[in-house]
């Protein structure tokens, strides 16, 4: 009466959640997200009767697949499995469970390992964006193993660098979808920038906050939260995205003035709730809005858009993340040389995640 589907649950990054071979899951995409949602538990505030976390952050997948494409490894969708509703979001990235795709991908024999290192290169179908992974592999054998910590996740493991390039325009195909650096909605200047991530982002002291409150502070201000969905759904049109109301993108960053020796601080909204570290697409969005003229991030952060920027040290609720940017993104043409950080990653659980077959049936049960 139940049906078996192999999986490896991974956490990558500050995120965690199942990862699975596309040719494990059902092709037509109803029926897919329907075992997505019996798979995670949703929708139920404790996903009591799935594997997800009952956060956003611990309701993600990976779907992974051999790519077709010239010079590209691994193709990864990535779905944000609502925890409340019964709902599978596919429009954005996750650059945290993006971590551990790479080595996902040589557990599950899609890719051999080269030498002590290997690079994946990795086509994110929800973005169209390419990104290169580069995972340890001493003697051909994934190394969990390592000395690198990262904020918002306890302990150490071994690197993994990731290395946006092709990520301007990753929704809208814009780097400016609005075509200026500022609008102003509701009496508010805002700056949408799509990086790696669509984002809308707002100086805290116009929403009357700091920009260095705790994520539990901003979560329990309700008129606050209100405020800040309502103009992200008039972003959303201005945007080019149409109605957001059920979607996760635009997120939203509330910038501030760095506290902590940064070069900004900023707050992450996934959207409905604010991240405990922060988004590695939204870390790579709002670096590179430092880099671009007239921008909110950019009078905050006083980087040098006509300079080489090196390290943009984002600072977040539990700590920082480090993007190192090398881009050119003041003039007509656009470009990102690099945009990299280290993250980590680990093998959590390897087995079958089990279903109703009222749901779905596969040749495994």
């Amino acid at each position: 009466m139940q049906t078996k589907i192999p999986c490896i649950v991974m956490r990558g990054g500050t995120s965690r959640g199942p990862f699975f071979l596309a040719t494990d899951l059902p092709s037509d995409q109803p029926t897919r997200d329907e075992v997505l949602l019996a798979v995670m538990g949703s929708a139920h505030e404790y996903q009591v009767d799935g594997i997800g976390g009952a956060t956003p952050f611990t309701s993600k997948v990976a779907i992974i697949s051999k790519s077709t494409r010239p010079n590209i490894d691994v193709d990864y969708l990535f779905a944000q499995v609502l925890v409340n509703e019964r709902r599978v979001d596919t429009k954005p990235n996750c650059g945290n469970m993006l971590s551990a795709v790479g080595s996902f991908a040589i557990e599950r024999l899609l890719v051999k390992p080269t030498g002590d290192k290997t690079t994946i290169k990795i086509f994110n179908v929800n973005t169209q964006a390419i990104v290169e992974a580069i995972v340890e592999t001493p003697h051909g054998v994934i190394n969990y193993d390592g000395e690198v910590s990262i904020d918002g996740v306890p302990g150490t493991a071994a690197p993994v660098l990731l290395n946006f390039t092709s990520a301007i325009g990753s929704v809208t195909g814009k780097l400016l979808p609005t075509g200026q650096p500022t609008n102003i909605i509701q009496g508010i200047t805002v700056s949408c920038v799509d990086v790696a991530m669509p984002m809308m982002l707002i100086d805290a002291e116009q929403l009357g906050k700091t920009g260095h409150e705790t994520a539990s502070e901003l979560d329990h201000d309700l008129e606050f939260m209100r405020q800040i969905e309502s103009i992200r759904l008039e972003a959303g049109h201005l945007m080019g995205l149409g109605d957001v109301s059920q979607s996760v993108v635009p997120k939203i960053g509330i910038l501030a003035k760095p506290a902590h020796g940064g070069t900004i601080s900023s707050r992450y909204f996934v959207p409905y709730s604010c991240h405990k570290a922060h988004a590695v697409t939204g870390a790579v969005c709002v670096a590179s809005a430092c880099a671009i003229p007239g921008t909110i991030a950019a009078r905050l952060s006083g980087v040098n858009a006509s300079s080489s920027q090196g390290m943009i040290d984002i600072e977040h609720p539990t700590g920082k993340i480090t993007i190192d940017l090398d881009a050119s993104l003041s003039n007509s043409n656009p470009v990102i040389r690099k945009a990299a950080l280290v993250r980590t990653a680990r093998k959590v659980f390897e087995g079958y995640s089990c279903i109703p077959e009222t749901i779905w049936v596969n040749n495994l049960t």
